[in-house]
């Protein structure tokens, strides 16, 4: 009861929406449809099959507005920074996978991604008015408290289902994330994407827009736990949404150990193991008449029909004159004391192709199994995550793969189960994986037993259990944890007019470092931007650096250019130099000498 009179119009909604149902759309009339159901002349203005939703214009606004932003190297956070191949990145995922596109275009492996299901109850980011401009989005994601948190009322909306753009804002949110992460992808890569019933509608019609509905390669049902959360359904299972970048195909699976127990040589066999499956097929007498035959046991003499107790009896599986083959070439089984009545077929081990991959995961973890994971890493902070994923589904996912080497990509990491599953998965079989976790910094709640912990942020959870997970398995691994901050160059704001302000922002780009930029981030931001990985091997040389990177190599001076300087670096034949501006401390002649001998020497050269 809230004191209110009967509110006429919602009673009429609702009564309308009884009988036409079909005529609402997140919850309000959609008028064009209500009109075409209702009159003869209605129609539809655009009449073609494709995903629309308010909002979708500025989504690709979101996606398409570059972004200045770089990524900054924490020491003091990470572990074994300069030999670490494994990379954590602490920012707002959608700015970090913009930041990412000339390092990373065209190299991960894989990407898994565990997005908010839009429950009702969740907090994500989407423009609350679609018409929010560029500034606007970027002041909200760079809203944090004095602790570098991101803030959750200033940025994070709570997406209720009274809200009138209930989907479409989850829409808003995932497309531009998808659409940049697809480009990240190998031209083999897959993506695996969780969700559960609310939008694993609308996710799918996302991904058929963005990767094609002809690289759909299936959806996982797992089963994540066995409690009942309805009076009368029990929703017991998430959906894992599989697309390739430019394939419907994943590898078949290598045997598991059960599987691969069913193999044995009683015989010894010179072709090794092998196991027996059944002679006959499951066509009948009907269908196939001519694989109706007897064949005679070489041990008894008895003539063994394929089926005589059945109306439509079954048939063997191969023709009399291919069963005579098999016969010569001992793949006819009659059991190892020679009284079996029936006859087996061989299966070699040697020559299996592999299993395929099954839509229902019974055996990859549960979300308990997964909570005691890190109450085991975490024996101080029990129940420091909400509804964490278990590292065994995640080694299920990676195992699909089928691949020891690679980047896998996490960019809503979470609590880093990824991060977890790739580093084991690297311990047990040797791999060179290679993870690379994105997650933003949100403030854990002021209650919650993490927060009671002294975790801050999710983000801090997820770095901490990666350290505590190479700590805790002696693993020989590192980690280079960045964080996602302002460039390190002044901005030219195109949008001055005033002759007075224009000549004042022309004294300023004199310089166009910020002041009090550290050298690092400088040196980082320059790699980042001229499409280096983050993890490359980096050498410093007194005053200049060189990357080596997919078999490029970039220089990197920022603190002198000189004669000794510059013959150093051209020793070292790199494929490109970059320095500052500054260096040159006015000098053109110095300049314009440099620039000749890296003409001369066919090194690329840029000045900043």
């Amino acid at each position: 009861m809230n004191g209110k009179s009967l509110n006429i119009i919602e009673e009429k909604l609702a009564r309308l929406r009884e009988v036409l149902p079909e005529a609402f759309a997140e919850g309000a009339i959609d008028w064009e449809k209500l009109r075409v159901m209702l009159t003869r002349d209605g129609e539809f203005k655009d009449e073609r099959y494709h995903l629309n939703w308010a909002g979708k214009t500025e989504a690709y606004r979101a996606l398409q507005s570059p972004t200045t932003a770089t990524l900054a190297p924490c020491r003091e956070e990470s572990v074994g920074f300069d030999g670490a191949r494994h990379v954590f990145i602490e920012g707002e995922n959608l700015t970090v996978l913009k930041v990412l596109q000339k390092a990373c275009f065209g190299k991960v492996k894989m990407i898994y991604i565990d997005p908010p299901y839009n429950t009702g109850n969740d907090h994500f980011i989407y423009p609350d008015r679609f018409a929010m401009s560029k500034k606007g989005y970027q002041k909200r994601v760079g809203d944090m408290d004095d602790d570098g948190r991101l803030t959750r009322e200033d940025l994070f909306r709570k997406n209720s289902r009274d809200n009138g753009h209930y989907h479409s804002n989850w829409l808003s949110m995932i497309y531009p994330r998808l659409f940049l992460a697809r480009n990240l992808l190998r031209d083999d890569g897959v993506i695996f994407v969780s969700i559960d019933d609310n939008e694993a509608h609308n996710l799918r019609l996302v991904m058929n827009e963005i990767f094609g509905e002809e690289n759909f390669v299936g959806v996982v049902a797992w089963k994540k736990t066995s409690g009942d959360n309805k009076p009368s359904f029990a929703f017991t299972h998430d959906n894992i949404l599989i697309y390739g970048k430019m394939t419907n195909e994943i590898p078949r699976q290598a045997l598991d150990e059960r599987q691969r127990q069913q193999y044995k040589n009683p015989d010894n066999d010179p072709r090794g193991d092998w196991a027996e499956s059944d002679y006959r097929s499951k066509w009948t007498k009907l269908e196939r008449k001519n694989l109706y035959y007897a064949i005679k046991n070489p041990n008894t003499g008895e003539e063994i029909y394929p089926d005589t107790h059945s109306d439509s009896p079954r048939v063997w599986g191969c023709s009399k004159e291919t069963h005579l083959e098999n016969e010569k070439d001992g793949l006819v089984w009659w059991g190892g004391d020679g009284k079996s009545k029936e006859p087996r077929k061989k299966r070699f081990l040697s020559s299996h192709k592999g299993t395929n991959v099954r839509s229902v995961w019974l055996d990859a973890g549960t979300n308990d199994d997964a909570s005691r994971e890190l109450n085991l890493l975490f024996p101080d902070a029990k129940g420091i995550f909400d509804n964490p994923k278990p590292v065994s589904l995640l080694k299920k996912i990676l195992s699909v793969c089928q691949s020891t080497d690679g980047i896998f990509l996490d960019f809503f990491a979470g609590s880093c189960t990824t991060a977890h599953a790739v580093l084991e998965l690297n311990k047990e079989d040797g791999g060179k994986r290679k993870f690379i976790c994105v997650q933003m910094p949100e403030a854990c709640d002021e209650k919650s037993e993490a927060r009671k912990a002294g975790f801050k942020t999710i983000a801090d959870i997820g770095k901490e259990r990666i350290r505590r997970v190479i700590k805790n398995g002696r693993l020989n691994a590192g980690l280079k944890v960045f964080k996602l901050r302002e460039s390190n160059f002044k901005l030219w704001r195109g949008d001055v007019q005033d002759a007075a302000e224009l000549a004042a922002q022309m004294q300023l780009h004199t310089d166009p470092l910020v002041d009090g930029a550290e050298e690092e981030d400088i040196l980082y931001e320059l790699l980042l931007k001229s499409g280096v990985s983050l993890t490359a091997p980096l050498r410093d040389h007194g005053g200049w650096w060189l990357a080596e990177d997919a078999g490029a190599k970039i220089a990197v001076a920022l603190q002198r250019i000189d004669a000794a300087t510059l013959k150093d670096i051209l020793a070292a034949e790199p494929d490109k130099v970059i320095t500052l501006d500054r260096l040159f401390q006015g000098n053109d002649q110095l300049k314009t000498n440099t620039a000749l001998q890296m003409n001369d020497a066919g090194v690329g050269f840029e000045v900043v």
